[in-house]
């Protein structure tokens, strides 16, 4: 995708201004993503263009239906507060007024403007980031607890179906299409001796023990913008995955991505850590945000979301390795095998310290 053709895009949308330019923008895995820039009378107001992945999300526009409709909620709940226009991503409709575009091609694409003065952190460097990430992403579910009206459409079947990874595993090992089981011997025997963890949380949600809410799913420290001057989170980001889930999602992923001062990719599993007085915030960030929205087996189950979320998350990038990097973007050969043995690492930092991590949610 060139940046001029991105540029072309961005003309079909109600923006201020003209178009100056468009760059590429950030590291997402999935979605193809620009800053563009355009001048309103001699000042420069910025947006983010993307273009939709449609081989992943299917159905395009029922995903832009949930975000429509989860940021006219936003800004209904969030109306006449402090900050509010930074505290909710604002969809800038296309022409026709719906919230997404199609270029020539067929490919699905929407713009959301800019967040100023604010930055998405890949690694997290302190408690008091991971503490502002917690509490924007509880505040996040809290925000969404009220919606109302029809169920959210599902973006992505079984996203966090843990045992439905498992078995798309499975195929991928018993198929084996590009002969790279023999790389990865040490994983796979890794995922055959926790297996049995995958369905706890779905089966207590059958059980009626944790209960179904509008979840963001993909709650990934670079999903949250923090403000460059106190630091607060300001905005949940990246709102492909907002669909019906259950909070310990959203807070075991939010683990997986923050906990290791290691990248996603590092090579070195020394570096994969388990910081425990980053758990201790993010804790304390997520349950004020959710302000007590939270039942007591969702509190109590809080440091296993970590380890299951990781687990999968890790089950996925082996998986993915395994049919020939077909999902996630690589940079290098065995990059999606490097990102699986990162978080297969931290699952079992997160299994050795289960206790203790137990003990500090218990202090809260």
């Amino acid at each position: 995708m060139t940046n001029i053709k991105a540029s072309e895009v961005a003309r079909d949308f109600a923006l201020y201004g003209d178009v100056l330019d468009a760059v590429p923008y950030g590291n997402g895995h999935i979605n193809d993503t620009y800053l563009l820039r355009c001048n309103q009378a001699g000042t420069v107001v910025r947006y983010i263009l993307q273009r939709l992945n449609t081989s992943i999300f299917r159905e395009p526009e029922k995903l832009m239906e949930n975000v429509s409709r989860v940021l006219a909620h936003c800004a209904s709940r969030l109306a006449g507060q402090d900050d509010a226009s930074r505290r909710a991503l604002t969809l800038v409709p296309a022409r026709d007024g719906r919230p997404f575009c199609c270029d020539a091609e067929g490919a699905y694409w929407r713009c959301y403007l800019f967040i100023e003065n604010a930055t998405s952190h890949d690694i997290l460097k302190t408690p008091a980031q991971a503490f502002a990430a917690g509490e924007a992403f509880g505040a996040f579910l809290s925000l969404l607890a009220d919606i109302g009206g029809e169920r959210l459409h599902e973006t992505i079947p079984h996203f966090h179906d843990t045992p439905s990874r498992l078995a798309t595993f499975d195929a991928a090992l018993a198929a084996d299409c590009r002969n790279r089981a023999a790389l990865a011997k040490d994983e796979i025997a890794f995922v055959a001796s926790i297996r049995h963890i995958a369905p706890r949380l779905l089966d207590l949600q059958a059980a009626g023990a944790i209960p179904e809410r509008i979840t963001h799913n993909d709650t990934k420290l670079n999903n949250v913008m923090l403000d460059d001057v106190s630091g607060a989170g300001v905005c949940v980001i990246d709102l492909d995955t907002i669909m019906p889930g259950q909070s310990l999602f959203d807070f075991g992923d939010l683990v997986r991505s923050s906990v290791s001062p290691a990248a996603e990719d590092e090579r070195d599993l020394r570096k994969v850590q388990l910081r425990q007085d980053v758990f201790a915030a993010l804790v304390k960030g997520y349950l004020k945000g959710c302000d007590g929205c939270l039942n007591k087996t969702e509190v109590e189950l809080m440091p296993f979301a970590g380890q299951l979320i990781t687990f999968e998350i890790g089950l996925r990038f082996l998986t993915d390795f395994l049919q020939g990097d077909v999902y996630f973007k690589t940079k290098r050969d065995g990059h999606n095998l490097d990102r699986c043995r990162t978080q297969f690492r931290l699952v079992q930092l997160l299994r050795e310290q289960e206790e203790a991590l137990q003990r500090v949610v218990a202090a809260v």
